[in-house]
């Protein structure tokens, strides 16, 4: 698979999957959810590295990346899935936006070769603005939306961090062999979580949400985090999360189409100064991807 083709397949995962962990959680549970949705993903990931003759890898940084991956997708999904319980599907892509700020950020401290110019500044800051300006029309929720926020802006800073982590390492092993380890780290972590809280069977599940775990199972986890990491390994981290400026508005509009979230004229607004940050930062002091 081309670099080009795994990038714009993580895009359109990432664009359906706030949607679906709003619709696997709806009657499950936000840990049932994310835990069943988790344990599937691993067992059709190994599934997937056996069949197609890669076999795990043992040396020691394959493990470091292993740990790395688990550990961000354990704390990233796990925070997000209990944030988007507060608030609209659609600003969990949006918050998800400020990605690519603190991916710099980061990499600036703990990554060489990628300095952090004042082009590609002033275009992750027009991004931000129309992130901010979206932002805004969430002050309109009640009950829980200021912890729902706080909760998916933690899982982006997990995210993020995951991300510049398994970089630097460089294990150097197949993005699936990655996405396997990193699912059977987080496995056990997930199913402590449903443990200690209560470790309940839903009492009633419908068709929509069992449909939406197996989704964001074989397509969110594993063909997902495997396209992921294998963009990761050949694109710069900053370029990789500027896939989270581009599923913004795929996910307000999906939102708004199928779960009757409101799309009004500031999150127009703020679309419009996401893409063109966007554009901005991909066109001026971009070196080309490895």
């Amino acid at each position: 698979m081309s670099v080009s083709m795994a990038y714009f397949g993580v895009v359109l995962i990432w664009s359906t999957t706030p949607l679906a962990i709003f619709w696997s959680s709806h009657g499950a549970g936000a840990v049932f959810g994310v835990t069943s949705r988790i344990l599937i993903g691993a067992a059709l990931a190994m599934v997937a590295t056996v069949l197609l003759g890669h076999g795990m890898v043992w040396h020691r940084r394959a493990l470091a990346a292993y740990v790395a991956s688990g550990l961000g997708i354990f704390l990233s999904m796990l925070a997000t899935y209990w944030g988007a319980q507060y608030i609209p599907s659609g600003w969990i892509s949006v918050l998800f936006g400020m990605a690519p700020l603190i991916t710099a950020l980061m990499a600036r401290l703990w990554l060489e070769g990628e300095p952090l110019t004042l082009p590609r500044l002033f275009g992750m800051l027009m991004g931000l603005t129309g992130l901010a300006i979206i932002f805004g029309t969430s002050l309109t929720l009640q009950g829980g939306a200021v912890l729902g926020v706080a909760g998916v802006l933690f899982g982006v800073s997990a995210h993020s961090a995951s991300a510049v982590w398994v970089k630097r390492i460089d294990a150097g092993v197949p993005a699936l062999v990655i996405t396997s380890g990193g699912l059977a780290v987080a496995a056990p972590l997930f199913l402590a979580a449903w443990w200690l809280t209560g470790g309940g069977w839903p009492a009633h599940l419908t068709a929509r949400t069992l449909g939406a775990i197996g989704y964001l199972a074989l397509f969110g986890s594993v063909f997902g985090f495997a396209m992921y990491y294998y963009v990761l390994r050949h694109v710069q981290a900053t370029r990789v999360a500027l896939i989270t400026l581009i599923t913004p508005m795929a996910a307000l509009g999906l939102g708004h189409l199928l779960n009757g979230e409101p799309l009004t004229p500031q999150v127009i607004t703020g679309s419009a100064l996401i893409l063109s940050g966007l554009a901005l930062f991909e066109r001026i002091g971009l070196p080309a991807a490895a």
